[in-house]
């Protein structure tokens, strides 16, 4: 265990006024249920934390929608963010990019760091996060093994060149344990996005966050092959099935969905 005051320990000494987070469907919450129909998230709880640590006062937007590349976050979040004016934001995208065949890592990685440089610009504290390994967790992912090392050196280049701070999950083995990923596999449970919440504010040195998040789960119970080979026949059907119609029709999840908590508001305590 390390101390409370983890990287970024300036942070204790730091009020912030707003936060801002923009990014896809991790960001939006998914599959974190809220209890009252919507979704949750790490955002959210990362707020929560930034406003108990600093005794209130935190305004928070949210504009992450479902199944946006990061080109989409930058021409449709990017200036109502900052129109915004927050002082505290989350740029956190790549998952759909990265299960794209037109996979562009080039474009992804510039406009990541194009965001993150806008914010740091404007003075506002940036932190963006690396992808997990998906294999453990989503074993037909294991092709895209290769995209996913350089699309986090890229997001960990981007923060490096803008000055965003980088909370480099990939780097933590416990963040593709399965038992913190949803049914879907391509989104956090919420124990994981819990998880991620409490990393971000170690990152970001409040007041008595700790390292917590990066201890392994207990030892997994074995699995027989009958229940693992059920458990992927079930997923195929339930969630690859759709996955693949709505590539093929050219739709996405976020169609018609528009952005939670677009108005900064107070947080409000849980």
């Amino acid at each position: 265990m390390t101390s409370p005051h983890g990287p970024g320990a300036e942070a204790g000494r730091v009020r912030w006024r707003r936060y801002v987070a923009v990014g896809d469907s991790t960001t939006e919450g998914m599959d974190d249920p809220d209890g009252a129909g919507g979704y949750r998230g790490w955002a959210d709880r990362f707020a929560e934390h930034v406003d108990r640590a600093q005794g209130g006062g935190l305004e928070y937007a949210n504009l992450a929608v479902r199944g946006r590349t990061t080109a989409a976050i930058r021409a449709e979040q990017l200036l109502p963010a900052l129109a915004l004016e927050p002082d505290l934001v989350t740029v956190v995208s790549g998952m759909n990019d990265l299960l794209r065949p037109s996979f562009d890592l080039r474009g992804v990685v510039r406009d990541l760091h194009v965001m993150q440089a806008a914010f740091v610009h404007e003075g506002a504290t940036v932190l963006s996060f690396t992808l997990p390994d998906l294999s453990p967790v989503l074993p037909l992912a294991r092709p895209l093994d290769g995209r996913l090392r350089a699309l986090n050196d890229g997001i960990r280049r981007a923060c490096e060149r803008s000055g965003a701070r980088l909370l480099d999950l990939a780097a933590h083995p416990v963040a593709s344990d399965p038992r913190l990923w949803s049914e879907d596999r391509l989104h956090a449970n919420s124990a994981g996005h819990e998880r991620i919440a409490d990393a971000l504010a170690h990152r970001l040195g409040l007041p008595g966050a700790r390292d917590d998040w990066t201890e392994p789960l207990p030892p997994a119970p074995a699995r027989r092959r009958s229940e693992l080979a059920a458990a992927e026949l079930a997923w195929a059907r339930t969630h690859l099935g759709p996955w693949l119609y709505r590539r093929l029709r050219g739709r996405s999840s976020g169609d018609g969905v528009s952005a939670k908590r677009p108005v900064p508001r107070p947080v409000s305590p849980r």
